[in-house]
């Protein structure tokens, strides 16, 4: 009887041994296939962040060349307006001169 006892308690060992490793083999396997799915996620937000950043770029590059022709604009209107104002300044003191006499 105490060597079916011994016996027993051998086999359960090498089994739990043996089941031991079989888990820490499935375990690593897992852990491998979860570091490299959580690699791909990363690769991919990397990449959808890139393109995000690309295409900033790209509305930047546009807005500076609208900014530049606003400035354009800007001046030549500021130009027009003095010219203006000048005229003004003319009419009006001819005018004054006109009424002085």
């Amino acid at each position: 009887m105490n060597e079916i006892l011994a016996g027993l308690s051998v086999v359960s060992t090498i089994c739990a041994i043996v089941f031991g490793y079989v888990a820490f083999a499935r375990n690593g396997k897992k852990d491998v296939a979860d570091e490299a799915k959580s690699d791909a996620t990363v690769l991919t937000e990397i990449g959808y962040i890139k393109a995000n950043t690309d295409e900033i770029k790209a509305e930047q590059k546009e807005q500076r060349k609208t900014n530049v022709e606003v400035v354009t604009r800007l001046t030549a209107v500021e130009a027009s307006a003095k010219q203006a104002h000048k005229r003004l300044d003319t009419f009006e003191n001819r005018e004054r001169h006109e009424h002085e006499e």
